[in-house]
């Protein structure tokens, strides 16, 4: 099929491009040919990643974490060659056959954008949360959703330089409340009123999900976040500078 042949292709010219940087002794993460192609191989690959017809939520975290191994700058050559050993399988076989199924709608926040930020354990973490949602695992969906919320936050105030103000006495980060206060009295940024809206109920919901003794979540009390999701953190991934 088109679209997994492309990033198939990809992905076997990322391997030749790691090669030669390692014989030329230049870094993937430094302004130089090999990391700059690496990085253009990379826009190619997500873009054709968000081409390709929908599997489950599952499949679809698995693909892309695969493609983030495989394009990231920090990957080493056994970790990215077997990266893209299973990515060719994957590609020939999971999603090499058409498929009925329509764009999934379980994921609370689409792993592509996690996989821009180029970071494997928002990736991980997303993974984790978009999963326990499609199992029915509510609870520990919302929980998951809270520790991407935090990560997001603690991102955005590090990217500004500002990381102290989210920090104890201790020099431990603020729990998610404490967070939530800081980024929206921080002078930094000016977050948009969609996002000033949705984090209380965030946040309420993350709270009750963790700590409340009588509270079970629903399916339908994450449905309603799901744009609240979406909005708030990719808005404070743009802050970190992560997109």
């Amino acid at each position: 099929m088109p679209g997994t042949d492309t990033l198939a292709d990809l992905a076997k010219q990322a391997l030749v491009i790691a090669k030669k940087a390692r014989k030329h002794g230049k870094s993937l993460s430094g302004d130089n040919y090999y990391g700059n192609r690496l990085a253009a191989l990379r826009a190619d690959a997500i873009n054709s990643f968000r081409q390709l017809t929908s599997r489950s939520a599952g499949d679809s975290a698995a693909l892309a974490e695969l493609v983030e191994t495989t394009f990231s700058s920090s990957s080493d050559n056994k970790t990215r060659l077997e990266a893209v050993r299973e990515l060719t399988v994957s590609l020939g076989t999971t999603w090499g056959q058409p498929s009925g199924v329509q764009p999934d709608s379980s994921d609370l926040f689409p792993l592509t954008i996690l996989t821009q930020a180029r970071r494997g354990y928002l990736v991980t973490v997303g993974r984790q949360m978009n999963g326990c949602f499609a199992a029915g695992w509510y609870d520990a969906s919302a929980v998951m959703m809270r520790r991407l919320l935090e990560i997001a936050i603690i991102e955005a105030f590090e990217a500004s330089g500002v990381s102290g103000k989210i920090k104890g006495p201790d020099g431990n980060y603020f729990q998610l409340s404490d967070l939530i206060a800081a980024a929206l009295s921080e002078p930094k940024w000016s977050l948009s009123r969609n996002t000033k809206r949705y984090l209380p109920s965030l946040r309420d919901l993350a709270h009750q999900s963790a700590h409340g003794r009588y509270f079970t979540a629903h399916r339908d009390d994450l449905e309603k976040l799901q744009p609240a999701c979406r909005v708030v953190i990719e808005e404070f991934l743009h802050h970190a500078k992560l997109l």
